[in-house]
């Protein structure tokens, strides 16, 4: 993209936001759509994604720009999302592939994954994301990869992902991203949390802040977040900028 069109969307981008009723109106949307399950109508080639689509697009935006050798994810769920990053990464060229956590992964989902075409580029790990021989496991499976992404999207409160941030952020190098996702928790209100053990200063994003405070290796992707509006990750997206 020539400066001039960057600088004409970037302007364009800073004009949406300026605008109060359209942003008003993109929170309400993320509120009132989670409550009536949003995430859950959507489907990646053949598998549900439980995402936004929005979401879907700031990724593969950032998979193409940065061609990750490994994409290293927390929380399978029916596979949707592990199938997304391999197809891209497919598309990307590459021999790129995905490692993808669970604590369960159920026999149906499994075998799903397992049968899917682009299966080759995919490898399961049962197992809690915290449990240290799993992040052993990761780690060796990352050791001499200078690309690596990071999704965190498994249990949801303050010190599983702050657990989560300890141990992964180091396999992301300068250039490279690591997203954390549902931080839209913080902003939700409490009947549509209902009883799960995480909420309102309990939640991806109260630890995607601690950690910031304590690791300077990573800024806030405010461009990207900035562009989308619609987003269950609003502080969620996070740049490495320095090794």
């Amino acid at each position: 993209m020539a400066l001039d069109d960057a600088a004409a969307g970037a302007a364009a981008i800073a004009r949406m936001n300026a605008d109060e009723r359209l942003t008003d109106a993109a929170a309400e949307f993320v509120a009132r759509s989670c409550e009536h399950r949003y995430s859950y109508n959507f489907t990646w080639l053949g598998r549900p994604v439980i995402q936004y689509p929005q979401d879907l697009i700031a990724l593969q935006e950032i998979i193409w720009a940065e061609r990750p050798e490994l994409i290293v994810e927390t929380g399978v769920a029916h596979g949707g999302s592990a199938i997304f990053y391999a197809s891209v990464l497919a598309l990307a060229g590459g021999a790129g592939r995905v490692l993808a956590i669970d604590i369960d992964i159920r026999p149906h989902n499994r075998d799903a994954i397992e049968r899917h075409p682009l299966a080759s580029r995919i490898e399961l790990i049962e197992g809690s994301s915290i449990d240290e021989r799993v992040v052993g496991r990761v780690h060796a499976a990352a050791r001499g990869i200078p690309k690596v992404m990071v999704v965190l999207d498994s249990n949801h409160t303050h010190d599983h992902v702050r657990r989560e941030l300890e141990l992964y952020s180091p396999l992301v190098k300068a250039g490279q991203h690591l997203i954390v996702f549902d931080t839209v928790i913080e902003r939700l209100p409490q009947h549509i949390i209902g009883e799960r053990p995480w909420g309102r200063g309990n939640n991806p994003l109260s630890a995607v802040q601690e950690f910031l405070q304590r690791n300077d290796r990573f800024v806030v992707d405010t461009e990207r977040e900035a562009k989308l509006l619609i987003s269950v990750a609003p502080g969620g997206y996070l740049r490495c900028v320095k090794d």
